[in-house]
């Protein structure tokens, strides 16, 4: 069953956006953290709906009286923090366009190859180039 709650926090998460915060975190992390805090409550509440439609939000929504407020921190955390991953992935190309003009230039584009050029170079790359990096999952 935990397994189950784990998926539905992965696919309830899939297609969410929200505001930038510190820090990102993988769709796992998302899901890990989501069926910590609100697995139990999905399971009372919301076991018989659609988790890919968005109704598990809705279903917690309408018995929000009964679920745990970290339930809906979690939540909205999980919300920005992926919102912030999928906005820095979208904005790499523009932030290392100069950093993989600098360290790729011979690299042939295509198969994410400038990509892993800029991660085997992510010691050296510009500050704001690294941090994109960083904040889209692709390095640490």
């Amino acid at each position: 069953m935990k397994g189950t709650i784990f998926a539905l926090g992965a696919l309830m998460l899939a297609g969410m956006a929200g505001t930038a915060s510190a820090q990102t975190m993988s769709y796992a992390q998302a899901g890990a953290l989501i069926a910590k805090s609100c697995g139990p409550s999905i399971e009372r509440f919301c076991a018989k709906v659609n988790i890919g439609t968005g109704q598990v939000q809705q279903c917690l929504q309408q018995h929000q009286d009964q679920v745990p407020r970290q339930c809906f921190d979690d939540f909205a955390a999980v919300q920005t923090a992926i919102a912030k991953r999928v906005a820095a992935q979208a904005a790499a190309g523009q932030a290392c366009s100069a950093s993989a003009q600098q360290f790729c230039s011979g690299v042939k584009p295509g198969d994410a190859n400038i990509l892993d050029c800029l991660l085997d170079s992510v010691k050296v790359v510009r500050p704001a180039c690294k941090q994109t990096l960083i904040d889209a999952g692709w390095a640490n």
